[in-house]
């Protein structure tokens, strides 16, 4: 061996074992062959290591072996698949028939190369082979060097979790050679450092200070290659390696006490356990899309939350912990991107949590074992602490309620508080700090997101230094005088939504010089979150260029992303708008010093708003040295150069904003509040509050110079106090909004607030949020130019259970806590964030204040369980924005989207002419075209701004004509569903022809299109198709449905894609599907799905082999009208067994991302494709799917070989469903995949597998396979992979292999000899192959006859009719909530429930007379009005209907009105109006827009001539609207009702008494098998045999 390198030993139970340094791989060898005799060395690593260090390892071995005297052992080397998966007892299985199959012996050692996965895995084999031979870990890994690799925990994974079969086994060395992480990904480095973080965290405070503050040092050890083997000696060893091994030999050193105290984790072990208990349990949904030490950085700061609420960690330790781990990249919450893309990210529930941490090992009862953190460096118990689960519930909750007893007075009678520093003054204390000379140590900094943020931006300027004192009580600032540097290129300084920093920092990076460094960008950029861009920074940016700074806006005029050049600030006159906002004054103020000249700032443009803020800064600047002067009378303020001087200490004060909700607590609740640190001598406005509004309130006041005391009147008796202008404090207004709620007396019930104009621009329009939040409660308000009005209401009046939006801002929320403590079961959504400026709000409310908060989960999106999205989806509430060419139908689409979502529907052009009183073709003529432009810009994003949830938005066909807009919309899409209404042109030309009512274009529309077309695809993240002419408008109006809703988080996929079900799809194998459509319905019975094999289309004259995108948008379109099943989109190559070109995968993939845009719902995506293209296009998949395939058509796949599991692996990574195809040339094969398949099902958070053979000889497989088989079909031109079955003759073979029974099916009731339900179903069995039957039973009563059917082993279900609807009900188990509420049931289905058979009662009935509404007629959408005619049974039935609808009014008429009566109140809560006649409506009600009638044709007449027969006059339908009339009749086809619309009302649809049955027997045949009934069959032979009988 060369010279002996430098080494740093760790003891671990007694022996110096643990080795750290650089470069070790000599050394490795030369320590184990001379210390650790044997016959033989076996190595095992995975394929990603072995390429690195494989082959250095294999010739220093034998280096040193061939030096040996004695006999010569052998080395051998075991190369296995990486991942998880492998670390199995398959796994384990496998390194142990090798060391059998190489006669090894108990004198073998081991040696693990690699990560934790190869420690665990080897360290396990090793502690069982021969019962036990030694072994070396030699971890590759950072999380492998500081955590796994030490202690001599050694295990396996099973189904049931991770490491549960496993042994402590401790090994002879652990070699650390901190080398190897140079060629470590940066994430996996990070992933190690959330150990190392954690360690210095439960230990060592000076640690983790150190790691605070050495980042970027720790980082440049891995990035600079050690070329030469620079590091093996301390000579050679860069500061940054050696900061580098510290770090890890001082975790080791940690982990290596608390192993050797407590080796078998008895108690003092579980201390490295922190962040574990919740971090295992978000490990397990997110795995393995999330890495372990990811998940752990998430776990620790929810249980340093844990150790917050519970009154012991103060928040600067857990501030101090976020930004600490925040520095070595690692995410700190769920809301983090990285966690919100993964696969069942929308699965980190509360309850599934808990669930997951009960089998944690450590777990037991309503109880979780959980390390608790005292302070930085310490632990509460020295082990982990038992911890309720409701408390951790609350932590992780996402939204809180404030538990309200209006019986008892809540809380403590006095409080005595200090609120956290103000965020104000922290952030101007910071810039001032960080631009002075000297050092500065900050006392009462605010620790929140808003600090934290200025923090890292000013260390990413290099413009100071930071360390905590004091146990991080105290911030040493060490000023860099105002030297600043440009960022790293690429780099943006990235602010959240922190408008305070925004506004500081664009002057400050105006100060930065330009930097020397290599590596340098040109300039700085800072950006925020969506909110950020959109709100206000022009007028400061406007002021900083007119004085020769070099600052471009990066996407939208007038907001952030900025890019500031390196130019310094010229200083002089700067002239300010200053009425938007004072913290642009703040901001120059604040840089003045540092300018080349001294700085004159004039502030024109209205009244200054926020004078107290800028006397603020102003003052602080004279703390730090700097003296303002203003003219006298004037807003002109001269400021000298100079450089700022950090006085010694500064205290900053608390947050006079955050002091109004404690005092406002104390006013609402009759209670008493004193602040400390907050009074008269206050320089924050917000200090006023308790005198100039609390004390008029009712409030007694007590204030002195540096203390507050609110005492509240008796709860109930707070005064409404008129006018009050707050334009000095705006920010405390929500908290005066709050009080205002329930105030009376004094002024009457009105508060009116002005002066807060401001407020529309901050985190959001926080007046227009009040405004809307208010009225969940039931209070009025009215918005003023400058403020609003608010109504108050006594406390108990108003409405309890709220929900309220708080729109991402901190002041809302805390806001409506005031109110949610008078106001039972309020909501306050997004809790956490009240981070910006009072992280511990809740906490402090209940341990401080003594109110009890409770943890609410929030109820997911809709379609959420199934949409499991791995990337970033649009936000299933946002709003839709539609863009297109005029005459593309935008409007008709939107009107029929918002229908289908139940949204509002906004109409931009309207919008404009309502809120401009002028109509668009005006307004152009007599503006022009640039200022309509600019007017239409401003407008989308005031609508964006007030309706960016919850509706549907029809934009002008010019909205792209500007950049200004573009940018706007594509920011949107970003998070909201932006849509491309496309339609041919040409159809377009012959509409607008007509078209007057808007201004025309003044240049051909064709050229027009032609400009715009690109920009639509720009800024569009969706296209939709109108063909106005393909299809019928019910085909046309199912396709608006589904596509909107599957934009919108309500994705049209397979319900039988899940575990105990079989689902199917039929591959189209066409050139073009048009000539097919008429089949459509032949082809896709029984499937769930169709796959359009996009590989296999070619227009009539094309030449090359891959389609245009045009033709297969207009291919897709097609078959969207034709069939309403979910689409499968498969591009398959050449070498995959498809048609497409190898060598066009870039061709392939945009087609694949066309088809995200066109809201396909799975994507077939093969894994052997580019990494970075197929994440590129994860990245954008929404609510779609991917199936992530692999097709070996090689024929030498072996489904029991570790390329399969790999393979596997990497498939799970990127889909949402696997699909593995390989080729079958026995039938054993088949059967060796059903076990690859059955074993891949047990593993945790398995997605679903398509497994399949091809070939004659894998049809067993196809037989077998239950997720997605794909099948073919007769009228097909060929089939889309050798072996495929049809539909039908699957079924037939898994009737034969006894996993389909033949089941019976019956119709209970009497008389029904000429039911049409026979027909109906036997027809849906015998094309589906199915070996079911349907039959009569015909009782005179509910017997034993029927009973022992019911119970009879092959029962499969049954209709019931008259007279048995009711007398059947007590055979049941249970009912649904329709059966229940209609009183009777129409259909049984036996059902399997916690492992015992029930039988369920339904009623589908309702659901048959819904569909038969909404099919014929669904843009009516929740009608207007709807009729009811009858009071039996079946008008049970259409009154639920017709409540499902939405229905405002449901008119009900009856010959009886008692009959009516009673079912008036069978139905509290439906808007049942009872009505006297058929021609006249109810003076505040419109005509009905569905009719449904529930009594026999008999029993109705047109002419009068029958007598007793209810008479339908003409008056009876509106003839000039689209609606639908139902009679529930069965016979005459042609009922009174029926005939009389027909001539009165040509408009209306009309439904026979049949066609109901027919709907409602679809839905009952799907119930009872799961496959969709073949509806054109069936249809066909119940209405031939309907007729023939009439």
């Amino acid at each position: 061996m060369d010279t002996v390198p430098d080494i740093l030993k760790v003891s671990i139970l007694g022996r110096e074992s643990i080795h750290c340094g650089f470069h070790l791989i000599p050394y490795i060898a030369h320590t184990v062959l001379t210390t650790l005799p044997a016959s033989v060395y076996v190595l095992v690593t995975d394929t990603n290591v072995a390429q690195f260090y494989l082959s250095a390892f294999e010739k220093a071995f034998s280096a040193e072996i061939s030096k040996l005297s004695s006999a010569k052992p052998r080395f051998l080397s075991r190369v296995i698949f990486p991942g998880e998966t492998t670390k199995s007892r398959e796994g384990k299985a496998d390194i142990e028939d090798f060391l059998l199959l190489e006669r090894c012996t108990r004198d073998t050692v081991i040696l693990a190369l690699g990560g934790g996965v190869i420690g665990d895995l080897v360290g396990f084999v090793a502690a069982t082979f021969m019962r036990g031979v030694r072994f070396v870990q030699i971890p590759t890994t950072l999380l492998a060097m500081v955590d796994s690799s030490v202690g001599g925990k050694t295990a396996i994974d099973t189904p049931a979790g991770k490491n549960l079969i496993g042994a402590f086994w401790q090994p002879e060395y652990i070699f650390i050679d901190a080398a190897f992480l140079e060629s470590l990904p940066e994430r996996e480095f990070s992933n190690g450092m959330a150990e190392v973080v954690k360690t210095a965290a439960i230990w060592d405070e000076t640690e983790f200070t150190s790691l605070e503050s050495n980042a970027q040092l720790i980082y440049n050890a891995i990035r600079t290659p050690s070329t030469g083997n620079a590091g093996r000696h301390i000579s050679t060893r860069s500061t940054s390696q050696s900061l580098l091994l510290s770090v890890i030999r001082g975790s080791i050193y940690v982990k290596s006490h608390i192993v050797t105290i407590d080796e078998r984790e008895t108690g003092l072990r579980n201390l490295v356990n922190f962040g574990h208990t919740i971090g295992h349990a978000i490990e397990a949904v997110l795995t393995p899309h999330m890495l372990h030490g990811e998940c752990v950085s998430i776990g620790m700061i929810f249980e340093a939350e844990v150790s917050r609420a519970m009154g012991i960690l103060k928040q600067v330790a857990v501030g101090r912990l976020v930004r600490c781990l925040r520095a070595y990249g690692l995410p700190v919450s769920l809301a983090d991107q990285r966690v919100t893309r993964c696969p069942g990210a929308r699965g980190l529930g509360v309850d599934r949590l808990l669930d997951i941490m009960r089998v944690d090992k450590k777990n037991s009862g309503p109880q979780k074992k959980v390390v608790i953190l005292s302070s930085i460096g310490a632990t509460y118990e020295q082990k982990a602490t038992a911890v309720d689960d409701a408390l951790i519930a609350k932590v992780l909750s996402e939204a809180v309620t404030v538990k309200v007893d209006l019986s008892t007075t809540s809380g403590i009678q006095h409080v005595k508080m200090a609120t956290p520093g103000s965020k104000s003054i922290s952030n101007r204390a910071l810039v001032l700090a960080a631009l002075a000379q000297g050092t500065c140590r900050l006392k009462n900094l605010l620790h929140s997101d808003d600090t934290q943020v200025m923090m890292a931006a000013l260390q990413e300027l290099k413009g100071a230094s930071f360390a905590w004192e004091d146990g991080g009580e105290t911030l040493v600032v060490t000023g860099g005088a105002g030297s600043l540097e440009v960022p790293t290129a690429g780099k943006e300084i990235y602010l959240g939504n922190a408008g305070t920093a925004a506004r500081f920092l664009t002057t400050v990076c105006s100060l930065v010089s330009p930097s020397a460094a290599p590596d340098a960008g040109t300039a700085t950029i800072i950006t925020g979150n969506a909110r950020m861009k959109q709100r206000p920074i022009g007028p400061l940016v406007d002021a900083l260029r007119a004085n020769g700074s070099e600052i471009t806006y990066n996407e939208s005029e007038g907001c952030l992303p900025l890019s500031i050049a390196p130019k310094g600030l010229q200083g002089g006159v700067i002239r300010l708008a200053a009425s938007v906002s004072s913290q642009y004054v703040s901001s120059i103020l604040l840089c003045a010093p540092y300018a080349r000249e001294a700085v004159t700032l004039e502030l024109v443009g209205g009244a200054v708003i926020s004078q107290p803020y800028i006397d603020m800064t102003i003052a602080m600047m004279r703390t730090f040295g700097v003296l303002v002067t203003r003219d006298p009378g004037t807003d002109v303020y001269r400021i000298p150069q100079g450089t700022y001087v950090n006085p010694a200490q500064y205290a900053i004060e608390s947050d006079a904003s955050s002091a109004t909700y404690p005092l406002a607590i104390a006013a609402i609740t009759g209670t008493k509040c004193t602040l400390e640190n907050i009074g008269s001598e206050s320089l924050q406005g917000d200090a006023r509050f308790a005198v100039d509004v609390l004390a008029r309130m009712g409030c007694e006041v007590v204030q002195t110079a540096n203390e507050t005391t609110v005492t509240g009147p008796k709860r109930g008796e707070l005064k409404a106090i008129g006018e009050v202008d707050m334009e000095p404090m705006t920010d405390a207004f929500l908290t005066a909004c709050a009080l205002a709620a329930v105030a009376q007396g004094g002024e009457g019930n009105t508060t009116r607030i002005l002066g807060i104009a401001n407020q529309r621009v901050k985190e959001c329009n926080r007046i227009k949020a009040m405004i809307d939040q208010l009225a969940k409660f039931g209070v009025q308000t009215k918005e003023l130019d400058d403020g609003l009005e608010v109504y108050g209401c006594p406390f108990n009046t108003l409405t309890r259970g709220a929900s309220v939006h708080c729109y991402d801002d901190h002041r809302v929320a805390m806001a409506f806590s005031v109110l949610g403590t008078v106001v039972p079961d309020t909501i306050i959504e997004e809790k956490r964030c009240v981070e910006k400026t009072w992280p511990n709000w809740w906490d402090d409310l209940e341990n401080k204040i003594g109110l009890k908060v409770g943890g609410i989960e929030l109820p997911r999106a809709e379609g959420s369980n199934t949409a499991t999205s791995g990337t970033p989806s649009p936000a299933a509430s946002a709003s839709v924005i539609l863009i297109g060419m005029r005459g593309s139908g935008k409007s008709h689409i939107g009107k029929l989207a918002s229908a289908a979502l139940s949204r509002q529907f906004i109409d931009a052009d309207i919008y404009f002419e309502t809120k401009h009183n002028i109509g668009v073709r005006e307004f152009v003529s007599v503006n022009g075209w640039p200022a309509f432009r600019a007017a239409e810009t401003e407008l989308l994003k005031e609508i964006i701004q007030k309706a960016g949830t919850g509706h549907v938005i029809s934009m002008g066909g010019g909205i792209v004509e500007t950049p200004q807009a573009r940018d706007v919309l594509k920011d949107y899409a970003k998070t909201g569903p932006v849509v491309h209404v496309l339609r041919d042109i040409e159809e377009i030309v012959n509409y607008l022809g007509d078209e007057t009512a808007r201004p025309a274009y003044g240049e051909p529309i064709t050229e027009v299109f032609k400009r715009r077309e690109p920009w639509f695809i720009e800024c569009a993240n969706y296209d939709f198709v109108n063909h106005i002419t393909v299809g019928d408008s019910e085909a046309t109006n199912s396709e608006i449905s589904r596509f909107f809703k599957h934009i919108t988080g309500q994705p049209n996929l397979s319900e039988n894609v899940a575990a105990g079900k079989r689902s199917y799809f039929v591959a189209l194998t066409y050139p073009d599907v048009i000539p097919a459509l008429r089949h459509m319905s032949d082809l896709t019975t029984g499937v769930d799905a169709v796959e359009l094999r996009v590989d296999l289309l070619r227009a009539h004259n094309a030449l090359g082999a891959i389609p245009s995108q045009a033709y297969v948008t207009a291919q897709l379109a097609a078959l969207r009208r034709a069939t309403s099943l979910p689409i499968i989109f498969t591009v398959r190559t050449i070498s995959q067994g498809g048609a497409f070109p190898d060598n066009s995968e870039r061709d392939a993939f945009e087609l694949l991302a066309l088809a995200l845009r066109l809201g396909v719902e799975y994507i077939d995506v093969e894994i052997s494709a580019s990494e970075r293209l197929i994440t590129e296009l994860a990245a954008r998949k929404g609510f779609s799917q991917i199936i992530a395939s692999w097709h070996d058509w090689s024929g030498k796949m072996k489904w029991n070989e570790d390329v399969v599991r790999s393979k596997y692996t990497l498939a799970s990574r990127f889909g949402d469903i696997v699909k593995i195809v390989g080729k079958a040339d026995t039938l054993q094969d088949n059967f060796v995949l059903h076990d690859f398949v059955a074993k891949a099902n047990l593993q945790r958070g398995a997605k679903p597998i398509i497994a399949i053979n091809m070939g004659v000889e894998g049809q067993m497989s196809r037989i077998l396979n239950a997720t997605l088989s794909p099948v073919t079909h007769p009228l097909l031109p060929s089939k889309a992979a050798p072996g495929q079955l049809s539909f039908a003759q699957i079924q037939k073979a898994l009737n034969l292999l006894g996993q389909l029974p033949a089941k019976r099916y019956f119709l209970f009731g009497n008389p029904i000899a000429h039911s049409m339900s026979p027909t109906l179903h036997n027809t849906g069995f015998e094309v589906l192959g199915l070996p079911h039957t349907y039959e009569l039973l015909e009782t005179a009563s509910v017997g034993e006859e029927l009973k022992a059917t019911l119970a009879a082993p092959d029962f499969g279900g049954a209709s019931v009719t008259i007279p048995f609807k009711l007398d059947v009900i007590p055979l049941l188990d249970k009912l649904s909530p329709a059966a229940e509420a209609i009183g009777a049931v129409n259909t049984i289905i036996p059902v399997i429930e916690e492992g015992n058979r029930i039988l369920y009662g339904d009623n589908t009935d309702w659901l048959g007379i819904r569909e038969s509404i909404r099919s014929r007629a669904p843009s009516i959408g929740a009608p207007a009005a709807a009729l009811v005619i009858g009071a039996g049974g079946t008008a049970r039935a259409a009154i639920f209907a017709l409540q499902s609808l939405g229905a405002q009014r449901i008119y009900l008429f009856n010959r009886t009105a008692s009959k009516a009566q009673a079912l008036v109140d069978a139905f509290p809560d439906a808007p049942v109006k009872l009505i006297e006649t058929l021609d006249v409506w109810p003076a505040e009600g419109p005509a009905p827009t569905v009719i449904v009638s529930t009594v026999p044709a008999s029993a109705t007449t047109t002419d009068g001539t029958s007598p007793g027969a209810v008479l339908l006059p003409l008056a009876l339908f509106d003839a000039t609207a689209n609606g639908v009339v139902v009679d529930m009749a069965y016979k005459p086809a042609e009922t009174p009702l029926l005939t009389l619309a027909k001539s009165a009302a040509p408009k209306w649809a009309r439904v026979m008494g049949v066609e109901v049955l027919l709907e409602q027997g679809y839905v009952q045949f799907e119930t009872w098998t799961g496959r969709r009934c073949p509806k054109h069959v069936v249809s066909k032979s119940v209405l031939e045999k309907y007729f023939a009988a009439a």
